[in-house]
């Protein structure tokens, strides 16, 4: 079994460090010198845009947003939030994509959440009642970018962020949805720090491989 390389570069890491890291990190898996892996870490307060990001989707109150190179739209990252980087050396995007859904899914299960995908809308999803007015709602991103056969960027989950950053932010494909977390639905607090162990567990399941320790400084 090939092996998963996990970097846990914390809590408050700014984007552009952790973009920095995943350039170097990306670089070094291309030319071969190092394994699959994945970056895991909560960001300081930070809005990015995709490629796929219109005007009209941007804060409309001149908040600063970082333009990066990943698919998809604007979306915000923060404390409370998982994010995962994966860099990892694919063959096929659409079915990479559909595993990092699939990971989120089976994460959510993991703490009792029932999670789906929604056609036609981007991400992980708790789906609605229309009977009683209910939309769904997304709890999980994913954007991504693939350059010589490696992956960069990746996948968000909610756990435990306060919901109110994504109210300067509207995507196109959640206008009429909403965003939650998994403490917001299941009314119990899931820290970043409880979930990571399942997502890591759940990525390296997904991918056939075993997870190990990896710190930043033996990307460099």
């Amino acid at each position: 079994m090939k092996g998963l390389a996990i970097v846990r570069m914390g809590v408050d890491v700014p984007y552009e460090q952790a973009w920095k890291t995943q350039r170097v990190a990306h670089s070094r898996r291309v030319a071969g010198e190092i394994s699959d892996l994945c970056i895991m870490l909560e960001h300081a307060p930070v809005y990015t845009a995709g490629t796929r990001t219109l005007p009209g989707e941007r804060p409309a109150d001149g908040t600063p947003v970082i333009d990066v190179d990943r698919g998809g739209k604007v979306t915000w990252h923060g404390p409370g939030q998982l994010v995962g980087y994966p860099i990892i050396r694919i063959d096929d995007v659409v079915s990479y994509v559909r595993t990092l859904e699939e990971v989120l899914i089976q994460v959510c299960a993991d703490f009792g959440l029932v999670a789906r995908r929604v056609e036609g809308r981007g991400g992980v999803w708790v789906p609605g009642d229309p009977a009683h007015g209910l939309p769904d709602r997304r709890l999980g991103t994913i954007g991504i970018r693939v350059s010589r056969g490696v992956t960069m960027h990746g996948f968000a989950l909610n756990c435990v962020n306060d919901l109110s950053w994504y109210n300067r932010i509207m995507p196109a494909d959640v206008a009429d949805a909403g965003v939650t977390s998994l403490s917001a639905e299941t009314g119990r607090r899931i820290t970043v720090e409880e979930v990571i162990p399942f997502a890591e567990k759940r990525l390296a399941e997904a991918l056939g491989a075993e997870p190990y320790d990896l710190y930043e400084e033996d990307l460099t």
